[in-house]
């Protein structure tokens, strides 16, 4: 698996690490499924979501409601493509992937909320993501208010008071807290959520080279966040990488929390001893 550390080929992904605003997060989402899929083709993929966007935008501006113009894409994806959410294989690395959610016909929460947000902008819709807790959805500003779209349960049209609702339980805050958590969310935050939901399943797999990737990508878009860095120095070495988990693991421990000094200084060791090892 080749490994462009630069990201001089990812476009998208290179505009946030430059903050630019203007990210196609549907192509950034091909970029990071790239790093599974080293040949992948985007133009495939792009070419699915146009033609299906194009077939329903007459029916979508013709809808006398916004709540039906929602259904429609909704009915477009999850009932004539039978697209939807993957409950028996959840963890499968697969259901991040754009264009193996098409093809599988199903995915989780974000990234069939960012296929719906590509389909509907084709139709004529603009969607934004909305990080909730635990469950990603889709943001629709209506006349008459925001209106939200689960699209991991089949396209479910909710209202603002029952997003707010579900957004409450999950939190566990009281919902006049929890207003703030329906704002859409930004290209980078949505990107960051995609990788950390796609280092949890490889590491719940144990695919260490898979991982480093993709929490090389997180140190980038994070280069602040200490805990973010420190993965990387844990994953490295478990990725084969030792060299580079010395020099990560190394920088950490000068500003690690002090329960932490133990476990990373036992892991520099262990490090050490492999490079010693090869060499």
């Amino acid at each position: 698996m080749e490994f462009d550390s630069d990201y001089r080929c990812d476009t998208e992904f290179s505009k946030l690490l430059t903050r630019r605003s203007n990210v196609d997060l549907t192509v950034a989402a091909l970029e990071l499924a790239r790093d599974a899929y080293p040949d992948l083709d985007f133009e495939e993929t792009l070419s699915w979501i146009d033609t299906t966007g194009k077939q329903i935008s007459g029916k979508v501006a013709a809808a006398k409601s916004d709540r039906d113009a929602l259904k429609i894409v909704a009915d477009c994806i999850s009932v004539q493509h039978a697209i939807s959410g993957d409950t028996e294989t959840y963890s499968d690395p697969d259901n991040s992937y754009l264009h193996r959610v098409i093809e599988r016909q199903r995915g989780i929460p974000i990234s069939l909320s960012l296929l719906y947000m590509a389909v509907a902008r084709r139709a004529g819709l603009t969607l934004h993501g909305v990080s909730t807790p635990a469950h990603f959805l889709t943001r629709y500003e209506a006349v008459d208010g925001p209106i939200f779209v689960d699209a991991f349960c089949g396209g479910c049209v909710l209202s603002f008071e029952e997003t707010l609702h579900r957004a409450s339980q999950a939190s566990g805050l009281p919902p006049e807290q929890c207003e703030v958590l329906l704002e859409p969310a930004s290209a980078r935050k949505t990107v960051v959520r995609m990788l950390n939901n796609l280092k949890a399943i490889h590491s719940q797999t144990q695919n260490w080279p898979a991982a480093w990737m993709v929490q090389h990508r997180l140190v980038l878009l994070q280069p602040g966040a200490y805990d973010q860095r420190r993965d990387l120095g844990l994953i490295a070495l478990r990725a084969n990488r030792p060299g580079q988990a010395i020099d990560v693991l190394q920088c950490c421990l000068k500003n690690c929390p002090p329960e932490e000094t133990e476990h990373l200084t036992a892991q520099l060791a262990i490090a050490r001893q492999e490079v010693t090892r090869w060499n």
